[in-house]
């Protein structure tokens, strides 16, 4: 890892730890798994572009429920297809708003989206990765830069963030590595925790 810079964006190239673990300790050794979004911090009101309905507001969300950010690469990252239609199936029925979001353009989301039938999640863009940064969950990776198709090169790390009405983050779960995905059952406990 090589730093971060004033946005906290992590500018290493992309994480390929031994283990989950390993690079666990080098982001805490570097202290930015510490800055990263934890429970009880308030989030900002950010608009996300859904892909199919346009301009979204997270405070808008939370007036009328709980809101699940689930963070994704991109839609051709490798199991992110297979994450976002598990994440649909397992939480369907549950009492808050799924969000999956991406700092891929809108419009190559919305192909994913609706090749998956993803229904039950909205899909949303976060293009200038301006939530990514402010949950400090960003990293650069040129390599997905036409992917993007932004003109930009940070993605997410791997992540779910449970918001409550208050706008109070009440869970996080955030991994190294690309290919990790939170289980169901935490996100459903912690939505019904609330």
């Amino acid at each position: 890892m090589t730093g971060y810079s004033e946005s906290m964006t992590v500018t290493s190239a992309h994480p390929k730890p031994a283990t989950d673990a390993a690079f666990r300790q080098q982001l805490e050794r570097d202290a930015v798994w510490e800055r990263m979004i934890s429970p009880g911090t308030r989030v900002p009101d950010l608009p996300l572009l859904e892909a199919d309905l346009g301009p979204i507001f997270l405070h808008r969300l939370l007036d009328t429920g709980p809101v699940v950010l689930i963070f994704f690469g991109h839609a051709g990252s490798p199991g992110s297809a297979d994450a976002l239609a598990a994440y649909e199936k397992d939480l369907r029925g549950l009492d808050a708003h799924l969000v999956a979001v991406s700092p891929q353009r809108p419009e190559r989301l919305a192909e994913l989206k609706h090749r998956l039938d993803l229904s039950g999640l909205l899909v949303a863009a976060d293009p200038r990765h301006t939530l990514i940064d402010a949950f400090n969950l960003g990293y650069s990776s040129p390599e997905s830069a036409p992917a993007l198709a932004t003109g930009r090169s940070t993605l997410p790390y791997p992540a779910v963030v449970v918001v409550d009405r208050t706008a109070t983050v009440r869970f996080t779960d955030v991994s190294a590595d690309p290919s990790a995905r939170t289980g169901a059952a935490a996100i459903i406990e912690a939505v019904t925790a609330l």
